[in-house]
């Protein structure tokens, strides 16, 4: 099982979006953990047993050999730390398998499929994302990086002893004015790495944690650039345990990318009221994803549209005719059912498009729960 790092989350991601359509459905499971086990055992079984029951005997023998490796991964590979968990198994002729641990939680969800649902993973990166965590004291530095909610690497560093020479070489004021510069100094050094490693990783969202004389000096010394990335700061002793900060940080960092959404949602609505770069709404949101035209892609967490349908004659598709008897290209009668949600996901997902989920903003509700940041406009876009 693979305790997950952000780095990694995209090439995965890409491998379930790539994952070829076989005979055999994909069990897509998403599971809250605690203490190294599923946090709501009941509601698993009970939903594989819904799962199951819809299935002939064909898909049956496919389901169990996939739900098997399920079991098994949670029988063997959790990790203690772990909160949430997602595995994606098919059975059959072409057996698939990828489980994926996080140190952040997930919601109880499984679906059976003929690929994966990745809109949960989706929704966590958006979530938790990354940021760095400076931990200052007078005597040290500690800079973190975490990502979804893990700690990926650290840098750590001491200030070199100053050796007490008090009542022989110098005064009381002296030693005191000698040890306060040479504390600034070292905090102006740190704040340097901090700079560097910040620039280095691309990261854009920054707190401090210490004591608050000592986070204060350390803001007098950022640079302006690095002021603007701060979301906080945080009350930590030197101390203090890595998963100790990393939690107290981390409902920061969430609230700071709940502010983010609004901010997004804002520029979306003033784009749209502007004749802007927007489109909102499940039929223009989609048809801009699968034209390639999108910057962002904005969904509120509440959006739930449907199925949408395809024509299995001629791979017509529709997100909006509720009741579609017959494909308006070709006249054809079968369809295919697909998650809508799920395939706008993927479609972002495909072109490495940006993807904000929104939590309780009624004017996204408003809009249709949907809508899209384009870099430029087709004629019927208007």
């Amino acid at each position: 099982t693979i305790d997950m790092e952000r780095q990694n989350l995209q090439k995965h991601v890409r491998t379930l979006i790539t994952l070829p359509v076989a005979a055999a459905p994909v069990i897509s499971c998403y599971q809250a953990l605690a203490a190294g086990r599923l946090a709501d055992r009941n509601a698993f079984d009970g939903r594989v047993r819904s799962l199951r029951r819809g299935l002939n005997v064909t898909e049956q023998h496919a389901f169990d050999a996939a739900l098997a490796r399920i079991e098994n991964t949670l029988a063997t590979e959790l990790l203690p730390n772990s909160k949430g968990l997602a595995v994606f198994a098919r059975g059959g002729e072409h057996p698939f398998l990828l489980p994926l641990q996080f140190q952040v939680p997930l919601p109880n969800w499984i679906a059976l499929d003929s690929t994966p649902n990745i809109y949960h993973l989706v929704e966590l990166k958006d979530t938790y994302d990354r940021y760095v965590v400076m931990i200052v004291t007078e005597e040290s530095m500690r800079i973190l990086q975490v990502n979804l909610g893990a700690v990926t690497a650290q840098i750590w560093e001491q200030r070199p002893e100053l050796r007490e020479r008090v009542g022989r070489e110098w005064t009381k004021t002296h030693y005191q004015r000698h040890r306060q510069e040479r504390t600034r100094r070292f905090l102006k050094d740190a704040v340097t790495v901090l700079d560097q490693l910040m620039s280095a990783g691309g990261y854009t969202h920054l707190i401090l944690a210490g004591r608050s004389p000592v986070t204060a000096q350390v803001q007098k010394v950022l640079p302006s650039h690095l002021k603007k990335e701060l979301i906080d700061i945080v009350p930590a002793s030197g101390g203090a345990s890595l998963s100790d900060v990393v939690q107290a940080t981390l409902s920061s960092f969430v609230e700071a990318e709940e502010q983010e959404s609004r901010t997004t949602v804002a520029n979306l609505v003033h784009q749209l009221r502007t004749g802007g770069l927007a489109v909102v709404g499940t039929g223009p949101s989609y048809r801009a994803l699968r034209r390639g035209r999108v910057d962002m892609l904005v969904l509120s967490k509440e959006y739930e549209p449907g199925p949408g349908r395809s024509c299995d004659n001629c791979g017509h598709i529709d997100v909006e005719s509720v009741r579609l008897d017959t494909c308006p290209e070709c006249g054809g009668r079968a369809f295919r059912r697909f998650n809508i949600k799920e395939e706008m996901a993927r479609t972002a997902a495909a072109c490495d498009c940006p993807v904000e989920v929104v939590e309780q903003s009624d004017e996204l509700i408003h809009l249709g729960g949907v809508g899209c940041l384009l870099s430029y406009r087709l004629p019927d876009e208007y």
